[in-house]
């Protein structure tokens, strides 16, 4: 089955793709709103919106040129390696390879021919976003495919391999805890 796009969900058009490169999504040209005025009736979306439903209509168009067709009822986890997989290519993200003399260099002092990739955060905002979208699409949260363990994984793969390679750490940043007021207890009165 596959799920019925909601006419009042801000993810059912045809924009774009993934930050809306024609590279990206292959044979979109048949998409309907790229190039047209936006919509007056709509109330303008946050940029957060607006990335997600480029990315849900980017993930779409991918299943739509998979070969096989793909619906997506039956995508799975390993679909969304896939396609990730396949981003990959639009990288720009330099990771060093562990023959590399950069390797685990964050700025390495001249070029080198290893490969470009998508960055970890890049990636790890991306499956974020395509996860809530499938739900707000009529998806059930526990069959979910971006919320696979293989995709969980697999980003942590990516992290940890892209933190040696470049020298860079993803430790997640501690928050910090609001100033407490010390209590001082009130001057003396003042002698008279």
């Amino acid at each position: 089955m596959d799920f019925i796009p909601n006419p009042d969900s801000p993810h059912s058009d045809n924009s774009g793709g993934l930050n809306s490169s024609p590279q990206q999504v292959a044979s979109s040209s048949t998409a309907t709103s790229a190039g047209a005025p936006p919509s007056s009736s709509s109330p303008s979306l946050s940029r957060y919106e607006s990335q997600k439903r480029r990315d849900w209509n980017t993930f779409g168009q991918y299943l739509k040129n998979h070969r096989p067709p793909l619906s997506l009822a039956r995508c799975s986890g390993a679909h969304v390696l896939e396609f990730l997989r396949y981003l990959d290519q639009f990288g720009k993200t330099k990771v060093h390879t562990q023959m590399c003399p950069f390797f685990g260099h964050p700025n390495p002092p001249a070029p080198c021919p290893c490969p470009l990739r998508q960055a970890w955060g890049s990636l790890d905002a991306l499956i974020g976003r395509l996860r809530a979208a499938y739900e707000e699409n009529g998806g059930k949260p526990e069959s979910n495919p971006f919320g696979a363990r293989a995709v969980r994984l697999y980003l942590r793969e990516v992290r940890d391999t892209q933190s040696k390679a470049r020298g860079v750490s993803y430790e997640k940043k501690k928050r910090k805890k609001p100033p407490q007021h010390q209590q001082h207890p009130p001057p003396p009165p003042a002698a008279a």
